[in-house]
């Protein structure tokens, strides 16, 4: 051990922790978000270095060093290729990760105390045994949610019983949890216990519909922090208490932020089954028709307009049109036009994925509004231009009872002088909800890849000089 280990290691561990709070405060807002995820993998790199001195780690360097290196390059190499529509399906798979490593490490530590290798107190058992089960959630529940938005699941998957099925395995895993902590682990009861618990993770999330992804990665986001949180008070490591908790806390209050913003509550999401379109989801009946525009007449209406709101969503991202949307922008402030975009707190796959979206474009975040601020201001633009939004944006969360969705702010575009809807084709969206603004009589669709729609509209304003 390194001279002087036993005082280096807890300062460096607080040292860490501090920079992540810090770098969490600065991924609060647009402007300081990169300075922040700086501060943040720097707390991490000084956290892992630390760890190779830490007094109870006897030798296996060279299997760490294996660890470190090969998961290092491989996120590296995927962080740097993955297409931004697959973004969300990273942030949900990265989760589940984590999750699951604090699950793991609950797991050795309670095997170890079976083996007589530790001697975990009362309290610490009861620790490990909670960080495991919400780990264990954290980590199958991402896996479905990945491969939900992936594609190679259904967005919605249920059978006769389900809730009930859902709440029996729950119910084992604690018993097996309190078996545990009463009788002391063993491997056959810590695979029982392990096993029911990842299957609890995946029966939660198979019902849950596409429109609340952003909701159920931002709450397993919370549970992998808080079992990191309780993998810290198990290894002593005040540095992984800190993170895990602030973490935990922050995943909840935007949990918390996301279900608001749908207007219903976490209960809600997780058992009532929103966006199941192939059972119940329809709502009322759709009147009147859809009516197309072409690019050339949508250019005109957006150069000799005095105000336009652009609504980037999904398609947006699915296009990677966010570059041509703000080569669009520039052309049309160049006229005088004023443009500002609005953002739904739920829109596109993950919180946060629009703001991404127009950062990397290069949109000034002073030009993007949040719908408090900007649904106001609809009834005095003079356009609103949709890309690729659809749940956030439609009329029957006012308008219509029967709608899954009714009650649920929305942007309100529908009262805008004219709408313009870019949209591949006529389906319903992720969720599967009918959207009443397609039917409205100032909206008018604009069918077509959003990347080459906006390239035509760019055409169409640049000719009118």
């Amino acid at each position: 051990m390194i001279p002087g280990a036993e005082f280096i290691v807890p300062a460096a561990y607080f040292a860490a922790a501090v920079m992540f709070i810090y770098g969490l405060k600065g991924m609060s807002s647009p402007v300081t978000a990169r300075q922040g995820m700086i501060w943040a993998g720097i707390a991490m790199l000084l956290a892992v270095l630390v760890t190779f001195i830490h007094p109870k780690v006897e030798g296996n360097y060279g299997l760490m060093l294996i660890a470190l290196v090969s998961a290092s390059g491989l996120a590296w190499w995927w962080a740097r290729i993955v297409a931004m529509t697959d973004m969300p399906q990273m942030i949900a798979l990265y989760n589940g990760m984590g999750g699951g490593s604090a699950a793991a490490i609950a797991g050795v530590e309670l095997l170890k105390m079976h083996s007589g290798q530790s001697d975990m107190a009362t309290t610490t058992l009861l620790v490990a045994s909670f960080g495991a089960i919400i780990g264990s959630i954290a980590f199958s529940g991402s896996l479905v949610a990945f491969a939900k938005l992936q594609g190679w699941l259904r967005k919605t998957w249920r059978f006769p019983k389900q809730q009930l099925i859902n709440l029996v395995v729950f119910g084992i895993t604690i018993l097996l949890a309190l078996i545990i902590f009463v009788a002391g682990p063993s491997p056959f009861l810590l695979v029982l216990f392990f096993g029911f618990a990842l299957a609890a993770g995946i029966l939660i999330t198979i019902p849950i519909g596409g429109a609340d992804m952003p909701v159920i990665i931002s709450l397993y986001n919370a549970l992998t922090g808080l079992a990191v949180g309780f993998k810290g008070f198990v290894l002593e490591i005040p540095a992984l208490m800190i993170a895990g908790i602030v973490v935990g806390a922050a995943g909840t209050m935007l949990t918390q932020l996301m279900a608001k913003a749908m207007n219903r509550s976490l209960t809600n999401v997780l058992f009532a089954g929103f966006g199941k379109a192939d059972e119940d989801a329809g709502g009322g009946e759709a009147t009147g028709e859809m009516r197309s525009i072409d690019a050339t007449d949508a250019a005109i209406q957006l150069a000799y307009a005095e105000k336009v709101i652009i609504v980037p969503g999904y398609g947006l991202a699915v296009a990677q049109a966010q570059h041509k949307i703000w080569e669009m922008t520039e052309l049309l402030m160049s006229r005088g036009v004023k443009v500002i975009f609005a953002i739904h707190p739920v829109a596109g796959r993950m919180p946060g994925h629009m703001n991404v979206l127009l950062a990397e474009a290069g949109v000034d975040y002073e030009m993007i509004e949040d719908l408090e601020d900007v649904n106001a201001q609809f009834p005095n633009t003079d356009v609103a231009l949709v890309i690729g939004a659809n749940d956030v944006v439609n009329p029957a969360a006012r308008k219509d009872p029967s709608s899954p969705i009714f009650g649920m702010p929305i942007l309100d575009v529908d009262k805008a002088r004219n709408c313009i809807v870019i949209k591949r084709g006529q389906g319903t969206g992720f969720s599967g909800i009918e959207n009443l603004l397609f039917f409205e009589d100032n909206t008018r669709m604009l069918y077509g890849d959003a990347q080459k729609v906006s390239q035509q509209l760019i055409a169409g304003i640049k000719s009118l000089g």
